[in-house]
């Protein structure tokens, strides 16, 4: 279930002065109160008063804009707006100390360094200072309770997830190992996150976790133990090819191994930037969502060619562009699909129509998407499968009644930082099975948004539960006929080049090539 109730949407023009807006945290809506007007002079007047009160420090102080600074520090929800500030938190943590990072929005993250032990069976993991002194009794330095899941500003989803309790404690030397013997010594460091919460979803998935885990622990170069709390078999299976390819070891089920394993450093929790995105700003080496994309590659590559020599050969015409529909079951599902795929086929597309549910091989999917040059399907968590599509690809997804938002926030914007070439289709009212089901200046057809400000339930009710699409095919056409263009006219463009190369490398005399002609060499 992606999460459109994150944001909160007020109309252009809503007059904010003369409204009290209440604000479900829960469930993300809005409603509003007219006020009255003399309780409106009297709360503005309060207004003034109290913003006057606030900067008036600030007036008389040294640094003047220390108090806009404090007003405004926190304003965003997503790191990308706080990266400048966020940069240094945590980034120097010295031996024996535990640092958290606690400001984000979407997630905690707390660095332990020096003599780390877990104990699963209390659910804790103690980092140990060893004292020389002849003390008889531990003494505790600092506790600190930490959800490894990246749904912070979720109550009712972290409600859910698994608590880690970190002790930094003093230990006598000469009693220490008797009491916390190591069963397991590791030389790379960990980290630390939980496969609970909404994990089951393949966005949920790939955005609160395998993206989150890349951003984590890129920088160890795969030299790296994963520990996971909530611990999945499938999910290591469904997984697994990714998570080989950012970490050289085996991952640790920390609920269910109860060895005491020691590491010299961890990191608790998972960083999280954006949608399905990766900001480059807040990455060791600027890496970015195409870098992932590359670690998707390689990871699916080998059982992609195993499939190859698995799986008969169908005939395809090369010359054709590829173009995959992602298919649905039940709501939101194409009724006309099949006179779309023939209609796709007549303009000059191979199609494909993919099926997949939780039981597909990810490696298939990949297989197909990957090959692809167009993919279509409609709002949903199946979009994420963007993810597999080379950059320069189009990506078309039919936007249902309600769903404008969703869509382009957490799949049309995305799928742009990708590389992709994006076409967000919005299907008209006729196109909807609700135009069946309501009257026709019924605000479910008319004005989506001020059914969606009413709740979560009722957007998921009405919008994504009951809603089907049966697309205006020469409305549609156009948007494919554009993107078989937009193909055929690269494909030129690139065969234009190699020829053009290849032309100029037969043409070149045996004399060594200078400075400025090697780039274009190389190139070629």
């Amino acid at each position: 279930m992606v999460d459109y109730h994150r944001h909160i949407h007020l109309k252009k023009g809503a007059n904010m002065a003369a409204n009290h807006v209440h604000l479900d945290e829960e469930h993300g809506c809005v409603s509003i109160k007219r006020s009255r007007p003399k309780l409106l002079f009297f709360l503005t007047f309060c207004s003034v008063l109290s913003c006057f009160l606030i900067l008036l420090p600030s007036l008389f102080s040294s640094s003047p804009s220390s108090t806009f600074s404090l007003l405004y520090s926190y304003e965003g929800d997503d790191d990308e707006a706080l990266s400048s500030s966020k940069a240094s938190l945590c980034s120097s943590v010295q031996d024996g100390t535990i640092c958290c990072d606690r400001t984000s929005v979407r997630s905690d993250i707390c660095i332990m360094k020096g003599d780390i032990r877990t104990n699963s069976s209390s659910f804790s993991v103690h980092l140990y200072n060893i004292s020389g002194n002849n003390i008889t009794e531990e003494h505790e330095l600092q506790r600190e309770k930490i959800k490894p899941y990246t749904r912070k500003w979720e109550p009712s989803t972290m409600a859910t997830i698994d608590e880690l309790t970190l002790i930094s404690k003093t230990s006598n030397a000469s009693t220490f190992e008797n009491r916390h013997k190591c069963d397991v010594n590791h030389k790379v460091p960990a980290v630390f996150f939980s496969t609970g919460g909404f994990t089951g979803n393949v966005y949920h998935e790939f955005n609160d976790g395998l993206i989150p885990l890349y951003i984590t622990s890129q920088k160890f170069n795969k030299k790296v133990v994963f520990v996971i709390l909530e611990y999945h078999d499938w999910w290591i299976m469904k997984y697994g090819d990714v998570i080989s390819r950012l970490s050289d070891y085996e991952p640790i089920d920390f609920n269910g191994d109860h060895r005491m394993h020691c590491f010299s450093e961890a990191i608790i929790g998972l960083r999280i930037h954006d949608e399905l995105a990766i900001n480059s700003t807040l990455m060791k080496n600027n890496e970015t969502i195409k870098d992932f994309h590359d670690v998707l590659d390689k990871a699916y590559l080998p059982r992609i060619q195993g499939l190859v020599q698995e799986e008969p050969i169908v005939p395809v015409d090369p010359e054709k562009p590829k173009l995959v529909i992602i298919s649905r079951n039940g709501s939101r599902a194409i009724l006309n699909q099949n006179l779309l795929a023939k209609m796709a086929g007549k303009i000059g597309f191979e199609v494909e129509i993919l099926w997949p549910d939780k039981t597909t091989e990810l490696a298939k999917i990949y297989r197909s998407l990957n090959s692809s040059d167009v993919m279509v399907g409609v709002h949903g968590a199946a979009m994420t499968h963007f993810l597999f599509m080379r950059p320069g690809s189009v990506f078309i997804q039919v936007v249902p009644l309600g769903t404008r938002w969703a869509a382009e926030t957490y799949y049309g914007g995305p799928a742009k930082k990708l590389g992709l070439r994006y076409i967000g289709y919005e299907i008209l009212p006729q196109e909807s099975s609700l135009y069946d089901e309501y009257e026709r200046n019924d605000v479910v057809l008319t004005d989506p948004d001020s059914v969606n400000d009413r709740g979560w339930e009722f957007t998921k009710k009405i919008y994504l539960d009951k809603q089907k699409v049966k697309l205006n095919l020469k409305r549609f056409r156009k948007h494919l006929v554009q993107s078989h263009l937009y193909i055929m006219a690269k494909r030129n463009q690139a065969r234009s080049q190699a020829r053009a190369g290849v032309t100029s490398g037969l043409s070149s005399s045996p004399v060594k090539l200078g400075p400025e002609s090697e780039p274009d060499r190389a190139q070629a």
